[in-house]
């Protein structure tokens, strides 16, 4: 027994290193990222990208050696949230990038968001691996959490995209682009929403199939599934105002960073406001 438990504790400050070090590669990236939003400088932002994907792979690595060891999928604790968090978000920009290479700004709010991620989870939470709760021993576990972190991936790109088109448009002197190279930008924002709308609504969808399941019942206006919907309508009305002309340059992309804000809330703000206020939800984080 004693020596299961060193085994435990020496994969557990393995890890725990291995986690740093990928911080660290993340906000070494972040300060490239920042440099070359300042300066211009283009070989700073691709040694930036070039770190992020050093950043991931290693992430990658960790999160299966963490689902093999803990035997169970990643994402129980907030510790492991966020981690799969940052991954899901720094894995889906490098997508983009192998498609628009053009502008490695864009990876200056998703890196600063993984590493805000990465360091809060390493430095405040529990960082041990427990075994799953009864009530997510369900198969609809598994693909409900996967499909909305990749939602919520997707809407941190696209916010992204979308704080980069709005940063050129004013200062368009900095990269020397045309109007077209503007309206693409602006395109890719609207595309990315398009993806994950579809995944956000499968998360939605799978999570109440799940509590009726569970709980006998599939809506319960619990904090997390009101913020969900909230979050919902936004990038549907985001959709909605992009497909308008006359919405589409004024409306549309501040749509598109409120939805974001409201995805932020869902995942991690609602956390907190329901231990502050004492309000109960089956989606509050143990650990």
């Amino acid at each position: 027994m004693e020596k299961i438990l060193h085994l435990k504790t020496v994969a557990l400050i393995f890890e725990l290193r291995a986690f740093l070090l990928v911080s660290a590669l993340y906000l070494t990236a972040f300060v490239l990222y920042a440099y070359h939003v300042l300066t211009g400088h283009d070989d700073s932002g691709r040694w930036g990208t070039g770190i992020v994907a050093v950043g991931n792979v290693l992430h990658t690595l960790l999160i299966a050696f963490r689902w093999i060891e803990a035997g169970r999928p990643p994402y129980q604790t907030l510790f492991e949230s966020l981690s799969w968090f940052a991954w899901c978000s720094t894995a889906t920009f490098l997508f983009i990038m192998a498609k628009k290479p053009r502008v490695h700004a864009t990876g200056l709010p998703v890196v600063a968001l993984s590493v805000f991620a990465l360091f809060f989870g390493l430095f405040t939470r529990n960082p041990a691996a427990p075994p799953l709760a009864p009530a997510l021993k369900s198969p609809w576990f598994l693909w409900h959490v996967i499909i909305a972190f990749l939602a919520y991936a997707v809407f941190v790109v696209s916010c992204s995209v979308e704080l980069v088109s709005l940063f050129l448009r004013k200062n368009p002197e900095r990269k020397g682009l045309s109007l077209e190279e503007f309206e693409e930008f602006h395109r890719y924002a609207y595309r990315l929403v398009a993806l994950g709308f579809p995944l956000l609504t499968f998360g939605i969808v799978s999570g109440a199939a799940w509590a009726n399941d569970a709980w006998g019942r599939f809506w319960s206006w619990d904090p997390k599934e009101t913020w969900s919907l909230i979050t919902w309508t936004v990038f549907a009305a985001y959709l909605h105002a992009y497909s308008l002309p006359a919405w589409r340059e004024k409306f549309a992309p501040y749509l598109n960073l409120l939805g974001f804000v409201c995805m932020i809330i869902t995942f991690i703000g609602i956390n907190w406001l329901a231990k502050l206020l004492g309000i109960p939800s089956l989606h509050v984080y143990a650990v």
